[in-house]
Parts: structure tokens; C-alpha cells; sequence
């Protein structure tokens, strides 16, 4: 893949936020932003258009509350095709992180977490998605 340069004209207001989107992410520079930002426009107009997508849900979740792991597992038996791997991890004596990886239709992803984020006991939960094509 070739590098093409060229220039881009921004207000100040603008050039400032993106100064601090480089310092707050760890970028090297702005191209590296610029970057970022496009492939995640990209990324997320295919999650619109129902494209195949990569993602993980990552849940934290009290392993005490009642249920929450049987709830969570009925949910994945409705997305075998999709669920590539569960791992659960122990934050500490309450706190349990699930990242589940996933392959497959975005609206179908989105389906799947919406309905696990939502489940009573989650303290957050989160999903991504990206291209692999």
C-alpha cells in the first residue's frame, strides 16, 4: 500500500482538538490520527450496511448476583454461528470480565450484545467491531 501526502486546511478550533485527540490516544502524529478516524468511519459504515465484522463484547459483570452466568450463557446458545470463543476472567472477589470474540454480520453482533449489556447484573459492557477484509 502506497503513502499519498497531501494537505488539509483545518480552523483552529479544530486543529486544537485534533492536537489533543493525538496526545490523549498516544499517537505519533496527526496522520496517525487522521488515520484512526477514517478506518473507524469506515469500520462503522460496514456495521451499517450489515457487512461481516470481527468483534468482542466485553462485559464486567458481580459473579455473586443470582443467575447472571446461566442468563449469560442462554443468550450465547442463540449465537453459536457467531460466537468464535468465550473467555471469563476474575477481576477480584465480586467482579468477573467475559470477552466474547465474534464473526459475523454486524446487525446480528450488535443483536447479541445489545441483548447481553442489557442483562440485570452487568456493570458495563461493551461492544467493537472491525473490518478484516
Amino acid at each position: 500500500m502506497s503513502v499519498v501526502r497531501f494537505g488539509v486546511s483545518f480552523e483552529k478550533e479544530v486543529l486544537d482538538a485534533l492536537d489533543e485527540y493525538v496526545l490523549e490516544n498516544l499517537f505519533s502524529n496527526r496522520s496517525q490520527a487522521l488515520r484512526h478516524l477514517v478506518n473507524r468511519h469506515i469500520v462503522e459504515k460496514k456495521w451499517l450496511c450489515n457487512n461481516r465484522v470481527a468483534g468482542a463484547v466485553t462485559l464486567v459483570y458481580d459473579h455473586h448476583k443470582r443467575d447472571i452466568a446461566n442468563h449469560l450463557g442462554e443468550t450465547q446458545l442463540q449465537f453459536t454461528e457467531e460466537i468464535l470463543s468465550v473467555q471469563r476472567f476474575t477481576l477480584n472477589e465480586n467482579y468477573s470480565m467475559e470477552v466474547i470474540a465474534l464473526n459475523g454480520i454486524s446487525a446480528r453482533l450488535t443483536e447479541l450484545a445489545e441483548k447481553l449489556i442489557s442483562e440485570k447484573g452487568i456493570q458495563h459492557g461493551k461492544l467493537t467491531m472491525s473490518r478484516f477484509d
